[in-house]
């Protein structure tokens, strides 16, 4: 009979399971949504253009945000004029690292 320790190591990694597998499928259902493409283009985008922006490491975390965003609105489908929306909120670095890629460039 499984001791607490082992039920408890048990459930968790049937709780990293099922986290992962669910991560898995949001990711999916981005890389097919809407902004595909423009995930594409900010994933290309190198170091060096990033680093362009803002020196320093702020762009990376802004970069990060960002990709997230888009990838969310690819997954739900977002409207253009909302996903410019929650570009903005993210301030101007967020914005400039957008205009990198074309896709995302025309909705400002």
């Amino acid at each position: 009979m499984p001791n607490d320790r082992e039920e408890r190591r048990r459930r968790a990694r049937a709780l990293f399971r099922r986290r992962v597998r669910d991560a898995l499928e949001r990711a999916d259902e981005a890389f097919k949504g809407k902004y595909r493409d423009a995930i594409d283009e900010l994933s290309g985008l190198s170091r060096a253009e990033i680093d362009a922006i803002t020196p320093g490491t702020t762009d990376l975390r802004v970069y990060a945000e960002l990709m997230e965003i888009v990838k969310e609105a690819s997954r739900v489908n977002l409207a253009q004029a909302e996903l410019r929306a929650r570009i903005e909120e993210l301030g101007e670095v967020a914005v400039a690292i957008a205009r990198k890629a074309p896709r995302l460039a025309s909705l400002f």
